[in-house]
């Protein structure tokens, strides 16, 4: 079998498919400039947010992800807009910064072979085509792995490939069939939440199974096939509402921004507006309570316990809002912090980015096109390393921008 590439920061680390095991040495001179996932090769054949969050991911990290588009129209978020930036919808340059874009007619042979050529030198493919849409074009992971096992191949579906294979996967349907939307929202109705979800969610976990799968192609040689629906990855991060289920048959229900477990933890009302308060243990409710001026309320047996103050919750919440009247929610804000006690004002996407620059987080990067001009600013990759990663700072890719170098590559020496 021929040997499978792994691009790690552990120097000269090579495996052969039958198993071999070779021991990591740490090279410390690249540490603080090379990237984990320097030399791993992605074929992108995703589109819209859960597959493209996940390749940003791994081009944030160092790999080399071949986006893979429709020529002309390119992936379906090019057009979803307004908004627009001065270079196309904010929708699709979210998700598609440090990539390059190969345009590919997967109806026609000639460019069904690039596209085959590209998934057959790639360590890791990432897909959300309709189950078996990939089969059909002689791309599906059985096909693949006889000549390249080291493949590592993720699959992105709504409803899974088996009873859910008809179903179409998009983020508000699963967020509406999956429970989501059973829990949040007020008395009006139910609501779904102001992202896409489930979708980024969706992208985590294949992120994740992704990177598992090379740790272990570390050790094997050997790729893996990985399976991701949305509804499951929906499912998985319910956490303790679907326990409350699972574990004590409790269906739970709308509560707007009350927890089902915790008071106070929710939005209250002040003089101007309201304040989100977070009390997560006795000690803190006693300190807001010591700051509204009734340190009495820490030791009544209706909320002296969180339990207690579950079971009191009204009566709780209308005492509370009654001292908060007094001042204004920023007022409130800055006296409770002072103490321990988390609490907010109900800030702006605007807001909240400003507030991650003044606490040092330096929540975005500045993307530069081919030429080094920089044209936008977008939020950059959450984790911090130390020593740090050289940052990659490519703007999102025209439609087809490299595909005459890509195909050029693929069909040259070594191809």
């Amino acid at each position: 079998m021929s040997r499978v590439r792994v691009a790690t920061r552990f120097r000269a680390y090579r495996c052969r498919a039958n198993g071999a095991r070779v021991h990591n040495q740490v090279d410390h001179s690249r540490a603080a400039t090379s990237r984990p996932l320097d030399g791993i090769l992605v074929a992108d054949f995703s589109r819209v947010l859960a597959g493209p969050l996940a390749t940003v991911t791994l081009a944030d990290l160092g790999a080399r992800v071949i986006k893979v588009e429709r020529p002309g129209s390119g992936d379906d978020t090019r057009g979803w807009g307004p908004p627009f930036s001065a270079t196309g919808a904010t929708y699709f340059e979210s998700v598609n910064r440090n990539k390059e874009s190969l345009c590919l007619d997967l109806a026609d042979d000639a460019d069904l072979a690039v596209a085959r050529a590209l998934a057959l030198k790639a360590d890791v493919l990432v897909e959300n085509f309709k189950p078996g849409g990939m089969d059909r074009l002689g791309l599906g992971y059985d096909s693949l792995r006889a000549e390249n096992p080291g493949l590592v191949y993720a699959s992105i579906t709504g409803f899974g490939s088996a009873g859910g294979a008809d179903l179409l996967g998009y983020d508000f349907m699963v967020q509406a069939l999956g429970g989501l939307m059973s829990v949040t929202g007020d008395e009006s109705g139910p609501m779904k939440v102001g992202v896409a979800l489930v979708d980024v969610l969706t992208a985590k976990d294949a992120t994740i199974g992704v990177l598992a799968a090379l740790t272990a192609r570390a050790a094997t040689g050997l790729g893996a096939r990985l399976e991701m629906n949305l509804l499951s990855s929906l499912q998985g991060a319910l956490a303790n509402q679907a326990q409350a289920y699972l574990g004590a048959g409790v269906v739970p229900g709308r509560m707007g921004n009350r927890h089902p477990s915790i008071v106070p933890y929710q939005l209250l009302a002040c003089a101007d507006g309201p304040l989100a308060v977070a009390c997560g243990n006795d000690g803190q409710f006693a300190r807001l309570v010591g700051v509204l001026g009734d340190e009495g309320l820490a030791t009544d047996p209706r909320f002296s316990t969180n339990s207690a103050r579950v079971h009191h919750r009204e009566e709780l919440v209308g005492l509370l809002e009654t001292r908060l009247a007094g001042a204004p929610a920023l007022s409130w804000q800055n006296r409770l912090t002072a103490v321990g006690v988390p609490a907010g004002q109900v800030a702006s996407i605007a807001e909240g980015i400003e507030l991650a620059q003044s606490l040092g987080l330096e929540p975005t990067i500045e993307v530069q096109n081919a030429s080094g001009a920089t044209v936008g600013r977008q939020i950059r990759h959450p984790v911090n390393w130390t020593p740090p990663l050289a940052p990659r700072t490519s703007a999102p890719p025209a439609l087809g921008e490299h595909s005459d170098a890509i195909r050029a590559w693929l069909a040259g020496p070594g191809a």
